[in-house]
């Protein structure tokens, strides 16, 4: 496996080194306690970090309270931490606030190991807490962009599109093909790591509305689920009639007008009008080729299905590179 340090662990490390710094130089008992506080709460994403910090805040809060209300209240007893812990650990789940168990049980425990519960005592738990989490916080406002490898699923996924459909012409001229597939399981897999890394994108951006490539993704899910329903129709055909080439012409101009900035208007009606000619031929005479049109039939309307998912769209930006494309009927 190959060595790699993240920009997730050098945040951690420094972040974790700094809360222990200054936790230290304020003169705070049990300091490294807010860099514990740190590593817990630096996440993937902006959004997380900054979710995963106020529960954790807010259940050390409701920890202080617990541990005065039980330790004054009853006893400094190791017993009486196992009946504290059974409350207040299912308070925080209704509460959703269950992230912060772990560090909100450290402050119980830094707590009894005091002996008493005093002003300065809370006080140098909830500075703990703050120089943790605000450090955190801090360090998570800087996340890489990852633009550039969006657009680059963004081209791998395109060019799967097109080498496929290009199979599906080939299959349409000649009956004959030598396809392996391995763009159907590749695709798959790309679409899949695409929409993951877009939506950790999303999460990051907490002033801008626009999830250009998040809602990019999406749509190629849905095409390429009706990619992976027309092949076995395609494959099936045993027989290829006139319109087989007439399909194979208008899948294979479409396969060429694969990327972001074409319109499916035109292939809409270029499709529209490939069925009105399928209505004035004459009808099947055999029903080899009754089966074989009917099955054409299926895959056009499918094909009609796959190119309105995008027509219905809405104008889309593509942020963070400098270009613009439109979504509103693209292929």
């Amino acid at each position: 496996m190959k060595f790699k340090i993240g920009y997730r662990t050098i945040k951690t490390a420094i972040g974790t080194t700094v809360s222990i710094i200054f936790a230290q130089i304020l003169g705070f008992d049990h300091f490294v306690s807010a860099g514990i506080l740190t590593i817990l709460c630096i996440q993937v994403t902006k959004v997380k970090s900054l979710k995963t910090s106020l529960n954790r805040f807010l259940a050390c809060l409701l920890a202080m309270g617990f541990a005065t209300v039980f330790f004054e209240g009853m006893a400094f007893h190791p017993i009486i931490i196992g009946f504290l812990l059974l409350l207040f650990i299912p308070t925080t789940v209704i509460l959703k606030i269950s992230d912060g168990i772990v560090t909100s049980s450290v402050i119980i425990l830094h707590i009894y190991s005091a002996g008493e519960v005093t002003l300065s005592i809370l006080l140098n738990e909830l500075g703990i807490i703050t120089i943790g989490i605000g450090v955190a916080l801090l360090a998570n406002l800087y996340m890489p962009s990852v633009d550039q490898k969006l657009k680059d699923y963004q081209i791998q996924i395109e060019e799967n599109f097109k080498r496929i459909f290009d199979e599906i012409v080939l299959y349409l001229r000649t009956s004959e093909s030598n396809w392996d597939g391995l763009e159907i399981t590749e695709t798959a897999q790309l679409i899949e790591e695409a929409e993951l890394l877009a939506y950790r994108d999303v999460e990051n951006r907490f002033l801008r509305n626009e999830h250009t490539y998040h809602h990019y993704f999406k749509l190629r899910e849905k095409q390429f689920e009706i990619i992976e329903r027309v092949l076995p129709i395609i494959t099936s055909l045993s027989y290829m009639p006139l319109q087989g080439d007439m399909v194979a012409d208008f899948i294979e101009e479409l396969a060429a007008n694969i990327h972001p900035g074409n319109t499916a208007s035109r292939f809409l009606d270029k499709l529209y009008e490939m069925k009105s000619s399928f209505k004035r031929m004459e009808l099947p005479k055999t029903r080899e080729e009754f089966e074989a049109r009917a099955a054409l039939y299926q895959f056009v309307r499918e094909m009609e299905q796959y190119l309105w998912i995008k027509s219905v769209s809405k104008e889309l930006k593509q942020e963070g590179t400098g270009n613009h494309f439109t979504e509103t009927g693209t292929d």
